[in-house]
Formats: structure tokens, C-alpha cells, sequence
């Protein structure tokens, strides 16, 4: 029941963030025809979106904004899928401003947000645990999906695909009702009009596999420069502190390419239509090129420079401080790709041999299959699209091929690479996933009995008599750990009336072998313990002694996981 709330209001927000965007556009454009200027405005539309959502953002509602896919990914693997509040809104908004601009975005990831925050959200409310949070989620996102492609398959494959890697089959029926409740309540909304949707006009010719097959190599390989050069562009944008001034940099680089480029301008799903209907000329509509469109060859030079330029202007988008996500980019970028490639085969041979269309949006396949690691929601999505599956074939073909490419040189998405090299994230990997839902602050031992390095050997078999634990901690007056007593390194000193008088604590005592921080990952808690051998370790904060972390301890907290979460 909460599955279908949560789908149905994950594709009321995207028929609302779709009508939106759609509305700012249209009211930006109506504004450039009344204009003397209005040809050039178009081209800073970008730079006034960027500037805008940063001052929303940084001022007004104080929220980092990023790639959204990985912030829901760190809050299901650090956060006990606990998303934000404020995240069923925000996201939708400052894309609306930041697409609806012209930013070089797409609004896939900031609804998947939207909606998995709501999912999040009505679990919190109705007192859920982990894992029903966590599903919720996924329905959220795949309620999401369905409802901006109208793509219920699609948005079922995405979900456990890239946001429930390894979901079971009992779990995997809410996501299949959240996501006929999105497709449903958007379809009610907005009707046919979607982001994408194509009619075939050609079938599948078995006699074009090898070009198939060469097209997911290439696929692969743009995949892999999409991930490469984004995460470069973002990292070196990152680099100007200033928020505004980081907004202003991102925006001007971003018109200039606009300028040279003009398809690049916002989501890119009208050039996508425009390549699919053969109506080449509207591409290259104002730009540089325009006057040369029977020049083959620059033509072929205007779709490179679009492959190398769209990821670039997406990184500058997200990176200095939009918002927006780089499903749409993957999505154009494989139009471009697949229909490049189709041209210049065509060309070669000068003839039709092989069909635009159909290169076209098997391309998109590859490229969004290489990019987001998700082979199976790229071939759905298209499949679904087209309305039918007769490119199933060269989608699974392209699909794997693309996958397998970049696979070789990049092992993880660009949504979870920065993530795993910060250890925030564990892939595929069920026992590390539940260890890091542990927390050393829930585990900590506080019923040690501490004594002062100053005291005496019989102040310490006081303690003993009435300790329960073997491990005696000796702490100083501004409560410093200055060393450990084990009961077996004094039982041969106990019984010695003399030396209960003379033997004094600080000369018993042991410097710990390791010790650990409340704030420590529980992976690195279980690394400390492997190497040094123990099976008790202190937990010191700031120099302060706290307690003590048993490995039995996190053992039998880890079993009662295990059982519980097999139980649920």
C-alpha cells in the first residue's frame, strides 16, 4: 500500500518538475523573439540559471547539490536510508531553474531524488526499519522513472539495478507497483506528452550485426570519456571555492560552449527527435555551421565536436553548483554517437545501407548503458520508448558490448566511484553492507573499572572482587588512557601482602595494542582488531578515554543483524 503513495507521488512530481521546466523554457524563448538582443540571450539563459540555483542553495535553503543518484546511494549505505526532508522538494526545484535555463542537464536524477526522499520520508513517518526504508526508496525512484518515460519496466530495472543492487523477489514487488502508480498518475497528468517516445519505421536487418557489434565498442569507448572527462571538469571547477563565483566561472565556460554548439543548450531530448526524423538541417540551425550543411564532412566534424564538447557542458552544469543529473547527457550523447556512426557507414559506402534511426537509438542504448553501468535499464527504456521490442536484439548486443568496454578500464559507475574511493559505499558485497550499518557508538563497553596510574596494587584487587571483566583501564585525572591491565599479568602478585603495599598501578599497566574512535567505520574497527590480533580495544575520543569495543561484541550484534535482517 505505502508503495503505491509512494509512486503515485513520485510521478506527480514529475509531471509537475516536466511542466515546469517546459513552462520556463517556453516563457525564456517568447522573451528572446521580442528582443533585438534576443539571439544572444539565449546563450547566458545558462549562466542565470547556474548563478541562481547557487544563491537558492548556498543562501536560502543551505543544500549541497551534486550528482543525486550518489547522495541517495550514501544515504542507503551510511544513513540507514534516512533522505533528508527537505529532498522531496529541492532538488525539484533548483533543476526546474537550472534545465529550465538551458543547463546542460537532465531532470532524471533530480526526481529519482524527489521521489526517494518521499519514500524515505513515509517510511520514517510510518516508524519503518532499515530495510523497509530502503525499499520505499527504491520504489521512490522507480515511481520516478516510470512516470518521466512513461517506462514502467524501465524504472523497475533501474531501481534495483543501480539503487538496490541485489534486491530479492519478495522486495521486488513494491518497486513493480510504485512504478505502474507513477506511469499511471503522469500518464492522468500529462498525457502523451513525455520526454521521448519514437515510433520504428525500420526493422532489424541480421545482416547489420557487425556494424552493431562495432557500435558497442565505440559506445563503450565514448561512455568511458563521458566518465573521464566529467569527473576531471567537476573536480577542476571544485577548485574555485566561492560558491558565486564558482556559479559565474561554470555558467560563462558553459555559455561559450552553447555558443559554438547550440545543441548542447538544455536536455538535448529535441535534437535526439530531430536526428531520429532525419531533419539534420534544424541541428545545425544557428550555429556556425549552418551555412556548410551540404558540406559532409564539416558536418561530421559539428556531431565530434558535439561527442567532445556535451560532457564537458554537463560537468560544468552539476559541477559549479546546478542541478541536474547526467541521464539525459547519456541519453543525447548516444543519439549523437549512434547516429554519427550510421552517417558516416552511409557515407562510406554512399549509400543508405544501414538505417539513422535505428543506430540512432541503439546508440543511446550503449552509451547510457556504458555510462550509468546499467545495461539492463538501457535496453528496456529504449525498448519501451520505441513501443515495442523489434531492436531488442541490437540493444542487448550494443548494451553488453558497451558495458563490457568500459567495464575494462572503469570498474565503477561514475554515481558510485567517488563514493567507494572514499569507503562510503561497498557494491555488491551483502556481509561489508551490513557491517557498515553498524555503528562503534552502539556497540561501546562502558562497564570497565578504571583506576590511576598512582595507586596501589591493593586499590586494584578491590576492583577486581567486584569487576566482572579481566581488563582494567588506567586513566589519569583529565581521563587520558595511559595504559591497560590484563587480570592475567597480575594473578601471580595478588596473594603478596608486600607487594599490594609497594607495587604501584603505572608499573602493571600495558600500552594498548591499537585503539579506536567512536566516529571509526566498523570495517576499519574489523581491520585494527585483524592486525593486531586482540580482542578488546579502547575507544578514545579527542584523547578522552571512553570505553571499550569488544570483537565478541560486534560479533553477536552482527549475528542478530544477520537473523533479523533474513527474518525480514
Amino acid at each position: 500500500m505505502l508503495s503505491i503513495v509512494v509512486g503515485g507521488l513520485a510521478g506527480l512530481a514529475a509531471a509537475l518538475l516536466k511542466a515546469s521546466v517546459h513552462y520556463i523554457q517556453h516563457i525564456l524563448i517568447r522573451g528572446t523573439e521580442n528582443s533585438d538582443f534576443g539571439q544572444y540571450l539565449i546563450y547566458f539563459y545558462p549562466l542565470l540559471g547556474l548563478v541562481l540555483t547557487v544563491i537558492i542553495t548556498n543562501y536560502l535553503i543551505h543544500e549541497k547539490l551534486g550528482h543525486g543518484i550518489t547522495d541517495i546511494l550514501y544515504a542507503i549505505s551510511q544513513k540507514s536510508s534516512i533522505i533528508k526532508k527537505i529532498k522531496t522538494w529541492s532538488r525539484a526545484v533548483t533543476s526546474a531553474i537550472t534545465i529550465g535555463f538551458g543547463g546542460s542537464a537532465g531532470l532524471e536524477a533530480p526526481i529519482v531524488v524527489t521521489g526517494s526522499a518521499i519514500g524515505s520520508n513515509i517510511a520514517l513517518m510510518m516508524h519503518l526499519d532499515y530495510k523497509s526504508r530502503t525499499i520505499l526508496i527504491g520504489s521512490g525512484a522507480a515511481g520516478a522513472i516510470a512516470g518521466i518515460f512513461n517506462s514502467p519496466i524501465a524504472g523497475v530495472i533501474f531501481s534495483s539495478e543501480v539503487i538496490l543492487a541485489g534486491i530479492g523477489f519478495a522486495s521486488f514487488i513494491p518497486l513493480l507497483i510504485a512504478a505502474v502508480a507513477g506511469s499511471i498518475v503522469t500518464q492522468t497528468i500529462l498525457g502523451d506528452a513525455i520526454l521521448f517516445s519514437f515510433e520504428l519505421k525500420d526493422g532489424f536487418i541480421t545482416a547489420d550485426v557487425p556494424f552493431y557489434i562495432l557500435l558497442g565498442v565505440v559506445s563503450g569507448l565514448v561512455s568511458l570519456y563521458f566518465t573521464r572527462v566529467t569527473y576531471w571538469v567537476e573536480t577542476r571547477i571544485g577548485k574555485v571555492k566561492h560558491p558565486i563565483a564558482r556559479g559565474a566561472v561554470g555558467g560563462l565556460l558553459l555559455a561559450l560552449i552553447i555558443f559554438i554548439l547550440p545543441p548542447i543548450y538544455g536536455e538535448g531530448y529535441d535534437t535526439i527527435l530531430h536526428l531520429l526524423e532525419s531533419a539534420e538541417s534544424e541541428i545545425i540551425y544557428q550555429s556556425f555551421f549552418d551555412l556548410n550543411y551540404n558540406n559532409t564532412l564539416l558536418f561530421i566534424v559539428f556531431l565530434f565536436g558535439i561527442i567532445i564538447l556535451k560532457p564537458v557542458a554537463s560537468a560544468l552544469t552539476i559541477g559549479s553548483g546546478g542541478s541536474g543529473g547526467i541521464f539525459a547527457p547519456s541519453l543525447f550523447l548516444g543519439a549523437i554517437t549512434g547516429f554519427m556512426f550510421a552517417f558516416a557507414i552511409n557515407h562510406i559506402f554512399s549509400s543508405e545501407i544501414i538505417s539513422l534511426s535505428n543506430f540512432t537509438l541503439v546508440g543511446m542504448c550503449g552509451v547510457m548503458s556504458g555510462i550509468l553501468h546499467a545495461p539492463l535499464t538501457a535496453i528496456f527504456l529504449i525498448a519501451e520508448s520505441t513501443g515495442g521490442y523489434t531492436l531488442f536484439v541490437p540493444l542487448m548486443l550494443v548494451s553488453a558490448i558497451s558495458y563490457s568496454t568500459i567495464s575494462y578500464f572503469e570498474e565503477y559507475s561514475i554515481y558510485t566511484k567517488r563514493l567507494i574511493e572514499r569507503g562510503e559505499y561497498i557494491p555488491h558485497d551483502k556481509d561489508r553492507q551490513l557491517l557498515s550499518t553498524m555503528r562503534v557508538k552502539k556497540v561501546i563497553e562502558k562497564d570497565l573499572h578504571t583506576i590511576k596510574p598512582d595507586q596501589k596494587l591493593k586499590d586494584l584487587i578491590k576492583l577486581v572482587r567486584k569487576s566482572k571483566r579481566n581488563i582494567f583501564p588506567v586513566v589519569d585525572d583529565n581521563d587520558q588512557l595511559k595504559g591497560i591491565i590484563y587480570l592475567d599479568g597480575i594473578r601471580n602478585i595478588m596473594f603478596d601482602e608486600d607487594a599490594r603495599e609497594e607495587v604501584v598501578v603505572s608499573s602493571l599497566m600495558n600500552n594498548p595494542p591499537e585503539s579506536v574512535s567512536s566516529t571509526d567505520s566498523m570495517e576499519l574497527v574489523m581491520n585494527k582488531f585483524e592486525k593486531c590480533g586482540a580482542w578488546n580495544l579502547p575507544v578514545i575520543d579527542e584523547g578522552k578515554y571512553v570505553g571499550f569495543v569488544s570483537k565478541s561484541r560486534i560479533f553477536n550484534t552482527y549475528r542478530k543483524k544477520l537473523i533479523k535482517d533474513r527474518i525480514e
